[in-house]
């Protein structure tokens, strides 16, 4: 039988570039090779496609770009190739592509970009699609999602370009309503560059304007401090939610933005809560994933605050994906393991394309 033509996509213009290289080499080491021939495209910082055929470990170390057997290469938007073109020496050839892996994160990645490309393409791709991919990155759309489905988030308020002539103002009538501390965000941003904290009125300005230098809306939310909660959840028509795990900071300063598990802290699964807790983290986790019309797989950060409430603080469409991220660890914990759960994406993603195509 033959094997299926499996394309890696990863590397981008985001600032999560390098967790992009390292999510992806991982990837392509645990693909089962007995099942899948590996196509792997990167792009580069400044938005150049190229066709790798070298070592996973030159794209862990970045230099990958820089391998001379690299080639022009592009996704063709027209569905009769449905595939990849590579061009060299001014001549076009094309390579079938069974599914596509989009390992991308942020802006032209993680917005719906390269999920519009691989629909025209018809290119069967594993994650959500291009209006949750988008919706999950932007801040104010998943917070209007969510108050419509009833799933609580932090107070928020949205802050457009066009409100900047009246800046001063707006921020006062946001801080009259909500109060101080508050976080600033830029609306669309898979990082935390151009998120603060702002304490007083003098800082909320300043806040904003950063925020707008990576962004054309901001949104303002009401500071949360809680335990940091995650759920994994993965599937199509049945989607099913992870046991809840918590990151446990090791002694460092808190910092509401930062959902990450670094040196300093730790990812205990399951959190300790209570058995009804978990339960209803788990199926509010589900049901965000989705109301937001999300697939195949994702991560939902959550806050538990200090008086009980529950908080759902975002969805990542397109998590980190090492063995060691939080999303494999959660669903480690289930059973799956790692290359175990890239094949399980990947034939979902085949499955589920062939009822739309």
């Amino acid at each position: 039988m033959a094997k299926l033509k499996a394309a890696v996509i990863f590397g981008g213009t985001s600032r999560e570039y390098r967790l992009s290289l390292a999510s992806a080499s991982e990837i392509i080491r645990n693909i089962p090779a007995d099942k899948y021939e590996v196509i792997c495209i990167g792009i580069t910082k400044k938005g150049r496609w190229l066709y790798f055929p070298g070592d996973p470990d030159e794209i862990a170390d970045g230099s990958w770009e820089m391998n001379p057997d690299c080639v022009s290469a592009i996704i063709s938007p027209d569905p009769i190739h449905r595939g990849l073109m590579t061009i060299e020496n001014g001549e076009a050839s094309f390579r079938k592509i069974d599914v596509a892996f989009p390992v991308l994160m942020g802006k032209c990645g993680a917005d719906g970009t390269i999920q519009g490309l691989l629909d025209m393409s018809g290119i069967p791709y594993t994650g959500s699609g291009l209006l949750a991919a988008a919706s999950c990155m932007d801040k104010s759309h998943t917070h209007m999602v969510l108050d419509d489905y009833g799933i609580r988030t932090a107070e928020w308020k949205l802050i457009t370009q066009r409100e900047l002539s009246m800046i001063d103002e707006r921020c006062d009538e946001i801080a009259g309503k909500m109060g101080f501390p508050l976080m600033v965000k830029p609306a669309n941003s898979g990082s935390n560059a151009g998120t603060s904290i702002a304490e007083n009125m003098e800082q909320l300005i300043a806040a904003v304007k950063i925020a707008f230098s990576n962004d054309n809306k901001v949104v303002v939310e009401k500071y949360i401090k809680g335990r940091k909660l995650e759920a994994a959840v993965m599937g199509y028509d049945s989607p099913f939610s992870s046991y809840i795990g918590e990151i446990v900071s090791n002694g460092t300063d808190y910092d509401p933005t930062d959902f990450s598990v670094t040196s300093g802290d730790d990812l205990v699964i399951p959190a300790d809560i209570s058995a009804d807790l978990q339960n209803m983290i788990r199926e509010t986790a589900v049901n965000a994933f989705k109301a937001l019309g999300c697939k195949g797989y994702a991560r939902v950060d959550f806050f538990l605050t200090e008086d009980g409430q529950l908080l759902l603080n975002k969805i990542g469409t397109s998590p980190g994906f090492r063995s060691t991220s939080v999303f494999t660890k959660l669903m480690g914990n289930l059973g799956m393991e790692y290359s175990y759960l890239i094949d399980k994406i990947m034939e979902q993603a085949i499955e589920n394309a062939d009822k739309l195509y």
